[in-house]
């Protein structure tokens, strides 16, 4: 028992050296302006099969991508309902939905993708995929630090999948990183890339960003920030390449509900084919889009077998498993800042939140989802005050970075590193936040 006691006293010693190690190497600048998160020695665990499943994710995510691209422009042109175009171009400007429909980027879709993956007892529930994520240099950064002071982890993405990644994507290797003010945030997070990669890479303030041909732009601003940012008119309207490109229908949450949309079945099989389809449908959780426009006397909605979503304001709290969410094209369509949930609202929270997302549905339509619990996992971290490493009941949310690599032969879409978002257990939304453990994830046996 002596030896047991002694060991375990030498492996939380070497636990904490791991976890100072991880805190003296954050930048001088930060990652994230303001935020702070808590330090675990060590990666988050994931099966190999587990891992193959996430690195079949992503091609089958940029196929789901191309496919909602074409089902808009073909509503657009009329060989598919009008609906969905009017759906989607809600709220929009027309000059921004032209400029994206120009013929030099007429099939181009985003270049990073990044779903939000809750980690449930039956496997993943995709809550969103962000065309414009965060995280890119921080898990990057985690990635090449977890690697340094766990030499037999076997990091997801290795010490610069996240950079070599991030490169592949781009024809040219001159960039600018275009950083709008409202996602300033981040700005640390891409500078600490930037100076990483190989090339010439420079991050520039999108508000007064002076673009040329010669350059590359990646976008790091959402769309609904064009407004404050003068010029940008003129760089969705040039020749200049840019990823993600403007086409602010593919920024939008309600595509997981066009995809159950039976209308739209075999427009969608043919799409992404068969065993796809059928395998985003067990991702993606039910969804629906907030369109209060009146059903015939004999029709339900789908699952929730009612007639209109004002009833969904007499639902019990037991029903309420279930989140509203603004689609996009909002400053509140990202960080959860338009997310109700339902069971964790009292009943007139509930229904003031099912009112707006109804009266908001011809400028900002609203998505209902169902809420997936994430499973309960148990991580360490090093607590700085206690001197100790202590360990959390949490649920998780992933976030696996795919790119889709410019070769000669096209694109291929590859996985360059995993970023676990590890929440107390008592939060029902799982974001960044400071009593959340942020680490890469790693390949265990």
């Amino acid at each position: 028992m002596a030896f047991m006691d002694d060991t375990a006293a030498a492996g939380s010693d070497n636990a904490i050296e791991r976890a100072e190690r991880i805190r003296e190497a954050m930048p001088k600048n930060g990652l994230f302006a303001g935020k702070s998160w808590r330090i675990s020695p060590d990666p988050f665990p994931i099966d190999r099969k587990t891992v193959k499943q996430l690195e079949q994710m992503g091609p089958m995510l940029w196929k789901f991508q191309q496919a909602s691209d074409l089902i808009y422009r073909r509503s657009r042109k009329g060989s598919l309902p009008s609906w969905i175009s009017d759906y989607l171009d809600r709220g929009k400007p027309q000059w921004l939905l032209d400029a994206a429909l120009q013929t030099d980027v007429i099939e181009d879709t985003p270049s990073v993708i990044r779903p939000d993956l809750i980690l449930t007892e039956d496997g993943f529930a995709i809550t969103e995929l962000d065309s414009v994520p965060g995280g890119i240099g921080l898990t990057a950064w985690l990635g090449e630090n977890y690697a340094a002071v766990n030499p037999d982890a076997d990091i997801i993405g290795g010490t610069d999948g996240m950079l070599r990644g991030f490169e592949s994507i781009f024809e040219s290797d001159k960039v600018d990183i275009a950083i709008s003010e409202e996602s300033a945030d981040y700005r640390s997070e891409m500078e600490w890339l930037a100076d990483k990669l190989n090339g010439d890479f420079a991050v520039k303030a999108a508000e007064n960003l002076e673009f040329s041909d010669e350059r590359e732009v990646y976008r790091f601003f959402e769309l609904f920030d064009l407004p404050n940012l003068s010029g940008i008119e003129k760089l969705a309207a040039s020749n200049t390449k840019v990823t993600p490109p403007f086409k602010p229908w593919l920024e939008e949450k309600m595509w997981a509900a066009l995809l159950r949309m039976r209308p739209l079945r075999d427009t969608w099989r043919m799409g992404v084919r068969d065993a796809n389809f059928h395998r985003l449908l067990d991702l993606f959780p039910w969804s629906w889009v907030v369109d209060p426009a009146e059903l015939p006397h004999h029709a339900v909605l789908p699952k929730l077998e009612i007639q209109s979503f004002a009833e969904l304001k007499d639902f019990s709290k037991t029903e309420r498993e279930l989140v509203l969410k603004v689609s996009g094209f909002s400053e509140l369509a990202w960080g959860s800042r338009s997310v109700t949930i339902g069971q964790d609202s009292s009943q007139s929270e509930w229904g003031e939140a099912v009112d707006n997302a109804i009266s908001s549905f011809e400028t900002s339509p609203f998505v209902l989802q169902e809420f997936h619990r994430g499973k309960i996992v148990h991580h360490t971290w090093h607590n700085p005050e206690s001197g100790k490493i202590e360990t959390m009941e949490a649920r998780v949310r992933l976030c696996p970075y795919y790119f889709a690599e410019v070769g000669k032969r096209g694109k291929s879409v590859k996985l360059g590193g995993i970023l676990a978002t590890i929440c107390p257990s008592d939060k029902k939304i799982l974001h960044g936040m400071s009593d959340a453990i942020l680490v890469p994830c790693a390949v265990v046996d």
